[in-house]
């Protein structure tokens, strides 16, 4: 068969008729997607230049391409999780509070609740329970605490027990401040100690006796696990009380926070040295105008109730957190320290006016509580230093309870001069 050419005329033949055609000119260009949609072939050209244009690897280009979609993706289905759960909660709190069909009667008794309801700060924590004892004694106007034993306590430390020890007193007055004897690891502490205050009938009805558990730190402040306070008025004194109360949220309104004050103790029997150590105070109250204090720390030594030896420290200017480290030597013989109270004192100095008590502690066979257990650790421990923290307790309590004698004993016998 001839090749085609442009514009030919052709004849076919076959045995019945004879055809003829003239042929047109046919374009040989190739079927391509530019004549279909060349905007779609911009952007894919668009697209390969930028990736040549990257300087890496095109596998890399892609695979950051991937897991930035990936991420946009993640972000996207936690925001809308987010949206999910906001439509929720309004919900929930659409559905809490549903007034319809309520009488105007009853909404106050479904927002707003019965004050014996209320519980403020405490939550119903159990801090556990005490059992204690109260006998009144007319003829000698003697009231008679016992504190039998505590179970069930609040665990204060991480090991998930407490050093429990009892603090009893009574108020107004609070005059004089008891201890017991503290117990190590424990939640069931069995005291079975007695204190007597001395309280008339008349005072006695208006009194309110303060049995508070605390916690004990040898370096830090004491945590108080809480009390019971009883008012003496309610009770029949014909006859001896014991029972068990649980113990409540601790009462702020009478207390007053004097600060602490940190100091050591060491005693050497065979040279005859107590040496005490001012270390440091902190909390303590403010005593000027303008919130601060001027501190110093007065060491005094009774012997038989009676004002024996003293030092003090030097003046700290306008702190409530002075630190001292300054050490005091007394020369106390073993037959004396079985006699001898330790008052530590602190004060706030004036220029012009009379100085000012903070507050006072006192240590030694006559004490009570944390203040016995310290002087019982130095004596116990001759010859190595002893700290810890005390708590301030006022001067009135202090002096009305060691009731010391201002007569001094004979100077040639108890030397006091020039020791340090």
């Amino acid at each position: 068969m001839p090749a085609l050419s442009s514009n030919s005329t052709y004849v076919l033949s076959t045995p019945d008729s004879t055809w003829s055609f003239t042929s047109t000119n046919f374009s040989t260009t190739p079927y391509t997607n530019t004549t279909i949609n060349p905007i779609l072939t911009e952007v894919e050209n668009a697209f390969k230049n930028f990736l040549d244009n990257i300087p890496l690897p095109r596998w890399l280009t892609l695979l950051l391409f991937v897991l930035g979609g990936v991420i946009l993706l993640i972000i996207f289905l936690c925001i809308c999780i987010k949206c999910c759960r906001k439509n929720k909660k309004k919900n929930k709190k659409n559905e809490k509070i549903n007034l319809k069909g309520v009488n105007s009667g009853s909404t106050t008794a479904l927002v707003q609740p019965d004050v014996a309801d209320l519980d403020y700060g405490s939550s119903k924590k159990y801090r556990g329970k005490l059992l204690y004892s109260l006998e009144y004694n007319t003829t000698q106007s003697e009231l008679t605490v016992g504190i039998k034993q505590a179970d069930s306590l609040k665990a204060m430390d991480l090991g998930g027990s407490s050093d429990p020890y009892v603090r009893v007193y009574t108020c107004p007055d609070k005059n004089k401040i008891c201890e017991t004897k503290m117990l190590k690891n424990t939640l069931k502490p069995v005291f079975n100690e007695q204190f007597t205050f001395q309280i008339t009938k008349t005072s006695l009805m208006k009194s309110t006796v303060v049995m508070q558990v605390y916690d004990f730190n040898r370096f830090s402040k004491h945590n108080l696990i809480g009390e019971v306070r009883l008012q003496l008025e309610n009770f029949d004194w014909n006859h001896v009380i014991e029972e068990w109360r649980d113990l409540s949220e601790p009462s702020k309104f009478e207390e007053e926070d004097l600060g602490e004050i940190c100091f050591s103790l060491r005693y050497v029997p065979t040279a005859n040295k107590l040496t005490v150590v001012i270390l440091e105070a902190k909390n303590l109250k403010p005593m000027d105008i303008g919130g601060s204090s001027d501190p110093y720390v007065k060491v005094q030594l009774t012997l038989d109730k009676r004002k024996w030896k003293k030092r003090k420290t030097t003046v700290k200017k306008k702190t409530l957190a002075p630190y001292y480290n300054e050490s005091f030597t007394f020369t106390v013989t073993f037959e004396q320290i079985q006699r001898v109270n330790l008052v530590v004192a602190v004060w706030d100095y004036d220029t012009v006016s009379r100085n000012d008590a903070i507050g006072k502690i006192y240590l030694g066979c006559d004490a009570s509580g944390n203040q016995l257990r310290h002087w019982a650790d130095m004596l116990s421990n001759p010859r190595r230093p002893v700290a810890q923290w005390h708590t301030l307790q006022s001067a009135q309590q202090v002096n009305s309870t060691l009731n010391l004698k201002r007569k001094l004993p004979v100077s040639g016998k108890l030397p006091f001069n020039g020791e340090r």
